[in-house]
């Protein structure tokens, strides 16, 4: 390592054991010693999609090269619609061709798409290969690239195939996100919102202070506030790796969120999705009497803050999101089932659970009330 600041260390439980997640500025041009540390393999595939593969991704593999290790880059078109089991194919085919055997490790370089494609082939060429995720979007830093889920968009649904696959080791450099347009911070706030939203009331305060300067790209508020998310999310994951038990909360906003991302065909971003989800779903907490009257502004004024619309798209249309809740990955017994909040910083338990069945007529009740034709 060199003489920057040491980064934060986080450990994080996996399947296989614990694996660090490293926070910290500078650290992309310090992967090289952390994949012999921690990744050791005999050849490197690095997978970027096709606008961070010329940022990043041929460098990192020219520096990897000039340290000694073989490594090669596979690329895939920008975008979730990519997300699905044809690039999955062509990916594993390229590395099936470039003759990587079970002695390789992956590189998933990018944001969260990447993550979860690349972090899918990892899990299942030649039954399983090590992965080692380097974020380079806000959103993938905060929340993506940790807990070991992967998988792909399918017509039915977002993430509806997938495995469960920790890396071996989790690489965060702030520097690279500092770079990005604005926008593309804010979208990725909305998960460290959602964080302090379900665990921490203190982080989320600092955020509604913190926020003007992580957007403008100021390093030292951009790395805090992912070393804490980070800290929050391994603390759940490391306890319930699976989604058994309590890492259910971390799906706070994401229930309503991935049925408005699919009825709007993905042409809305992530972020922007999960902000209305977690108001909507906020307001049904406070329907059903178990969530404080205060959350619901509380969240709307860190969402604006952050400069995202917390209304649900004009795209979404009530009926199709009701239809793509039907095949959430997360229903019990044909009922979708809801993490609400009690407080900001705490989420409301239920029968030895951590979310809610709501019966479907309240869902779309709500969804009318404050939808595009509401």
């Amino acid at each position: 390592m060199t003489d920057q600041a040491a980064p934060i260390t986080v450990m994080t439980s996996g399947a296989s054991g614990p694996y660090p997640v490293f926070v910290g500025c500078g650290l992309l041009g310090e992967l090289a010693p952390l994949l012999k540390e921690y990744a050791p393999a005999h050849r490197y595939a690095l997978v970027s999609d096709s606008n961070v593969a010329a940022l990043y991704g041929e460098s990192t593999v020219l520096h990897l090269r000039d340290a000694g290790l073989g490594a090669e880059l596979f690329t895939f078109e920008v975008g979730e619609r990519n997300k699905n089991r044809a690039r999955w194919s062509e990916l594993t085919d390229g590395l099936l061709r470039a003759g990587l055997g079970r002695d390789s490790c992956l590189i998933a370089m990018g944001g969260g798409v990447t993550g979860d494609l690349g972090g899918f082939v990892a899990a299942t060429y030649m039954r399983g290969i090590p992965v080692v995720q380097v974020p380079t979007s806000l959103v993938a830093m905060i929340d993506a690239s940790i807990g070991g889920k992967t998988g792909v968009d399918v017509e039915a649904g977002k993430n509806l195939v997938g495995a469960f696959h920790p890396p071996n080791l989790v690489v965060a450099d702030p520097d690279v996100v500092a770079t990005l347009p604005g926008a593309e911070r804010a979208q990725g706030m909305i998960e460290a919102v959602k964080h302090g939203a379900i665990m921490d009331d203190a982080y989320f305060a600092e955020l509604d202070r913190e926020m003007p300067a992580i957007l403008d790209g100021e390093t030292t508020a951009l790395e805090r506030a992912v070393a804490r998310s980070v800290e929050l999310k391994s603390a759940v994951v490391s306890e319930d790796e699976r989604e058994a038990g309590r890492r259910e909360i971390l799906n706070f906003g994401h229930t309503l969120g991935h049925a408005i991302e699919a009825a709007c065909s993905f042409r809305v971003p992530h972020g922007t999705a999960v902000a209305s989800g977690m108001i909507l779903e906020a307001r049904l907490g406070v329907s059903l009497g178990v969530t404080g009257p205060d959350v619901v502004q509380r969240l709307e004024q860190v969402i604006d803050r952050v400069g995202l619309p917390s209304s649900i798209p004009d795209c979404a249309a009530p009926d199709d999101i009701m239809t793509y809740l039907a095949s959430d990955k997360k229903a019990r017994h044909g009922r979708t089932r809801f993490v609400l909040l009690s407080e900001i910083g705490a989420v409301h338990p239920a029968d030895g659970s951590w979310s809610h069945p709501v019966d479907d007529q309240i869902v779309l009740d709500l969804v009318n009330a404050y939808g595009p034709r509401g």
